[in-house]
């Protein structure tokens, strides 16, 4: 095996020093020993010959290593928290039929064995999939929106046809209803971002919602600027599965209207017209059920006030949840 030169670390959101977190929690001494390990695993499971390794990212006790090879760019992504590692194999599973079902995901490589994420002694399980090119998606740019909506509905359509559901089932259990949340959140202490005038404003429009009974299904989990990239308008890649859970579509749609701005380090709310133009998206493909349209406006209100944060509020998560309430009432 050729020498690999050290790779830069870095963390991915946490307020730690990566020179100690990849010994740690990895068992790395040192970049340079994270490079070899990344290339003699790759080299063996995958039978690529790794030129360099350039970057490893962490986050929580996984880790994703950026990858140069004579053969392309590759992406390899391990863990080493072995509870989660039969969950693991199900999402890459989920991922790899995505990919055949001509979805925009980054699909895993078979290793040369087939298998599609490697258990690699007892501590650590990786997969390797190949670097796709974008950005991450600009909230700014209503055309990107929008395709980042349709690409969230054909995403849904697909998942709830995936032929391995009850694999997933038992990583992810049926979620609540959508009024019994609202109501458990509003009852608890958790809601103090509410004055006492808003959170019976809430109250009155969870009595105005609909009663009909949703169809939950698997949905993606995370779908927010951070895991999407983009090349000009287009969607190229919906990333990281690892939030995947039952739950309701219209409930991940509008978690993501209100989340879509926010990425590893950035984390603030978006205008409303942002939340207009990935319905839009949406809708193009899916258009919503009577049903689903009616908890719009409801459950993008609930999760703005979900993410005022207890405290400080630099960002404008209050402001930009109070500024939603007149519409409520319009």
């Amino acid at each position: 095996m050729t020498e690999v030169a050290a790779p830069l670390l870095e963390m991915l959101w946490e307020d730690a020093d990566p020179a100690e977190v990849i010994a740690a929690r990895f068992g790395l001494d040192d970049a340079a020993a994270a490079s070899r390990w990344v290339a003699a695993t790759v080299g063996e499971h995958w039978g690529v010959e790794v030129d360099s390794v350039t970057r490893v990212v962490m986050s929580g006790h996984n880790a994703l290593a950026w990858i140069s090879a004579a053969s392309g760019p590759f992406l390899a992504k391990w863990s080493v928290l072995p509870p989660k590692f039969p969950r693991l194999t199900a999402l890459t599973q989920l991922t790899a039929w995505l990919g055949e079902q001509g979805l925009p995901v980054s699909a895993p490589v078979p290793s040369l064995d087939g298998r599609l994420q490697v258990e690699t002694g007892e501590r650590t399980s990786m997969s390797l999939q190949h670097q796709i090119t974008g950005l991450l998606l600009d909230v700014a740019e209503p055309q990107q929106v929008r395709a980042a909506g349709a690409a969230l509905a054909k995403l849904h359509s697909a998942l709830a046809h995936y032929p391995d559901t009850e694999d997933m089932g038992a990583f992810a259990g049926p979620p609540k209803p959508l009024a019994e949340r609202i109501t458990d959140w509003l009852e608890s202490g958790r809601s103090g971002a509410l004055t006492p005038a808003a959170r019976e404003q809430m109250f009155g429009f969870l009595a105005g919602a609909p009663s009909e009974q949703l169809s939950a299904q698997l949905v993606h989990g995370d779908f927010r600027s951070s895991n999407i990239l983009c090349t000009g308008h287009d969607i190229t890649a919906v990333l990281d599965f690892e939030e995947a859970r039952f739950d309701y579509p219209i409930m991940e749609l509008a978690q993501s209207a209100v989340m879509l701005g926010t990425r590893f380090r950035d984390w603030g709310p978006v205008p409303p017209d942002v939340h207009t133009w990935l319905r839009e998206g949406y809708e193009s493909e899916r258009p919503l059920t009577t049903a689903e349209a009616g908890w719009w406006n409801l459950l993008v209100l609930w999760f703005s006030f979900l993410l005022v944060p207890p405290k400080e509020d630099p960002t404008g998560w209050g402001r930009a949840a109070r500024a939603l309430l007149p519409e409520m009432t319009a």
